[in-house]
């Protein structure tokens, strides 16, 4: 679903590409770490130190990668859509390769990862089926595609992912509601199986971080799914 359909700031709409580069230089400073590092901690259906080479699709600046290299994952590759981001990701160090790509088609090889994962940019996808079809192919069998993504509870409530400009002026970028059932369909039609999904929830602990989210307390924010891809 468009999120035009629930909009209710009527803000300045422009594409993923062109929002990231535009937002990349202050992205690390403003995003909320509640909304992934939380749920990505408490997986436990993936083995993070057992991962011996993991592909992170929409890597951005590469907060996953450097949360992935803390846990013991040895080998990480990023694909992004944007230059300016990837920049930012490759100055961190993690990655063995980064490249621009779309996400959906990577060009990597095929049963090449023991992990991929797909974090915050759910939503800015049309649809869903082609990139976690990508995930299955890139994965070998038993590997797993975890994707933590902004709670379609907070987009249907009229807010999504939006930045601000030097002048001040909020922007949001184009973006799209999937349903929970929407995920389950698309790995069904990829071949991958659920092993386990959370759920994160504006807290105290998030409005530490966060205080003017204050009137959003107990609302879910984000989600994280942990796919694999079954032996045969």
């Amino acid at each position: 679903m468009d999120f035009a359909h629930f909009d209710k700031r009527n803000c300045p709409v422009v594409s993923a590409r062109s929002g990231y580069g535009e937002w990349a230089a202050h992205y690390d400073a403003t995003v909320a770490e509640g909304l992934d590092r939380p749920l990505l901690g408490a997986l436990r259906s993936v083995q993070w130190p057992e991962v011996r080479s993991a592909v992170d699709l929409a890597c951005g600046t590469g907060r996953t990668g450097v949360w992935l290299a803390q846990q013991g994952v040895r080998v990480i590759d990023g694909v992004d859509l944007t230059p300016e981001m990837l920049e930012r990701a490759r100055a961190r160090q993690v990655y063995r390769t980064l490249q621009v790509a779309d996400i959906a088609s990577t060009g990597l090889p095929s049963s090449g990862y023991d992990l991929c994962t797909m974090v915050l940019a759910d939503e800015h996808l049309a649809d869903l089926r082609p990139v976690y079809r990508e995930a299955a192919r890139l994965l070998g069998t038993g590997g797993s595609f975890v994707v933590v993504g902004f709670h379609p509870y907070f987009l249907m409530n009229g807010i999504p992912t939006h930045y601000h400009r030097a002048s001040g002026e909020a922007v949001t970028i184009e973006s799209h509601v999937h349903l929970f059932s929407a995920h389950v369909a698309a790995a069904a039609d990829a071949g991958l199986r659920l092993d386990e999904c959370r759920e994160g929830v504006i807290d105290d602990a998030w409005l530490r971080d966060k205080p003017k989210w204050q009137k959003y307390l107990h609302w879910p924010v984000s989600f994280a799914f942990a796919w694999r891809r079954p032996g045969v």
